[in-house]
Formats: C-alpha cells, sequence, structure tokens
C-alpha cells in the first residue's frame, strides 16, 4: 500500500498546561480514528533553515515546518481525507501539506 507523509505547517503553541492537554487529546483522537493507516506517528519538530546552493538562509525556512506523519493510503486523495481531520486544519491555525513517499530500488 502506498504511504503519505503529512508535512505540518503552522499551529499554535498552548498557552496553557491545560491547553497543552487538550491540544495532545486532540491529536491523540485524530490518531486514533486513523487506526492502522498510521505508520510513522512522527513528531513536532524546531526551528528550521533552509538551505541552497549558496548555503544555509538562517530565515526559520520558507515555510516553516512543525512536524510529520507517515500514513498507508490507497491513494492521494485518501490521505488528503484523512488529512482534514487534523486539529491544526480543523481549528484554521495550520495546514497539512500531502505528498506521496516514492520508494526506490537500490
Amino acid at each position: 500500500m502506498p504511504q503519505y507523509i503529512f508535512a505540518y505547517h503552522g499551529g499554535k503553541t498552548p498557552e496553557t498546561p491545560e491547553e497543552g492537554e487538550q491540544e495532545m487529546a486532540a491529536w491523540m483522537t485524530w490518531f486514533n480514528d486513523m487506526g492502522e493507516a498510521v505508520a510513522i506517528p512522527g513528531n513536532p519538530v524546531g526551528l528550521s533553515k533552509t538551505v541552497t546552493g549558496s548555503g544555509v538562509v538562517d530565515n526559520g525556512g520558507a515555510n516553516p515546518l512543525s512536524g510529520f506523519t507517515v500514513v498507508n493510503a490507497d491513494t492521494i486523495e485518501a490521505a488528503c481525507a484523512m488529512a482534514a481531520g487534523c486539529p491544526i486544519v480543523k481549528d484554521d491555525s495550520g495546514t497539512v501539506e500531502v505528498a506521496e513517499i516514492i520508494e526506490l530500488e537500490m
């Protein structure tokens, strides 16, 4: 079955421990709803930098990555339907970029 990476952009940092607990509960509910389709739950990521042919640009990334997940889905449309349930999409604080992971034989 094809795998797709969800690249998270944006989102919000919880301001209180209670908000953090609510945010984590929303993510866990979403992951549980996707069930076995979640191949790699992933993690949030820290500060990003963009590397170009002329060097490293310390700009926080052109479109800063805030985290990732890998899912199994039959089609990109099915993966996009899963991504629509992401907490940062539902609260309109960020976006999810969806791309198929292409396996190369080496």
